[in-house]
């Protein structure tokens, strides 16, 4: 069971661990709230101790940094893929050539200039509000959807891909036993004030809904690419919904 957790570990951050890897890749999505948590805390971290030198600005950036920097950026380039290939690609298979190519176009530059510019204001004024759990559920929440969209749809390409292996296999049980991971690592978080979870959980959903329904029409799927733009797309969703629940309650 703990080599799903290496793999998880592995896939989805720089973090060296020992050990080997799961022989059955959809096992490690059952880690992947743990692994936010992991990252969330990293980041959260940061941020804090860079507000402590009373420069929340540079703090904000430190967090968005910080999340590029452990993940190696998969999720931003998958956001910038996606971006260039639903909107630079009319048909499914153009979209598909495209999202392969590594060069960002303009539509991905777009994506990832307005991407970390959201990030940058919403993790501002969490940081402001002094309010730095919002920022690791954020991170939770956004592997948590990366779970839903793997567990939920099927795999776009004809062709064996590097999501393929998670994808294939996802399904109910990944979707169950993640949940109830990440309602507890929130009810956690957040024991001093449930009430934001309000505001939180049904930003991810959206989030995972808005990106999931984008795809599956586009290219009757996920890819590797969606599941990171997916991720992206939670964090500045949750984080945005946080803030703005922070500044009417705060």
């Amino acid at each position: 069971m703990l080599s799903g957790f290496v793999t998880a570990l592995r896939t989805l951050t720089v973090l060296p661990v020992p050990g080997k890897d799961t022989e059955t890749f959809s096992k490690s999505l059952f880690w992947f709230p743990v692994v936010g948590l992991l990252l969330g805390f990293l980041q959260a971290a940061l941020g804090y101790s860079v507000h402590l030198l009373s420069w929340n600005e540079l703090a904000s950036v430190f967090v968005i940094l910080g999340g590029i920097t452990l993940t190696r950026g998969m999720h931003a380039d998958g956001l910038a893929d996606m971006a260039d290939g639903f909107w630079g690609g009319r048909t499914k298979e153009s979209a598909l050539r495209i999202m392969k190519d590594p060069n960002v176009g303009s539509f991905g530059a777009i994506a990832l200039s307005g991407m970390i510019l959201l990030k940058w204001i919403a993790v501002l004024k969490l940081i402001e509000f002094g309010i730095f759990e919002v920022i690791v559920a954020g991170v939770v929440l956004a592997r948590w959807v990366q779970v839903l969209l793997a567990s939920a749809l099927p795999y776009a390409r004809s062709e064996v891909g590097t999501a393929h292996s998670f994808v294939n296999g996802a399904g109910r049980s990944h979707i169950v036993v993640t949940s109830v991971l990440t309602l507890l690592f929130l009810l956690l978080l957040f024991y001093a004030n449930k009430f934001v979870l309000v505001a939180l959980i049904p930003a991810a959903l959206a989030a995972g809904m808005v990106t999931g329904m984008l795809s599956f029409r586009k290219i009757g799927g996920v890819t590797g690419d969606v599941l990171g733009a997916g991720s992206e797309v939670t964090e500045v969703f949750v984080w945005i919904a946080g803030a703005v629940y922070s500044g009417l309650f705060h």
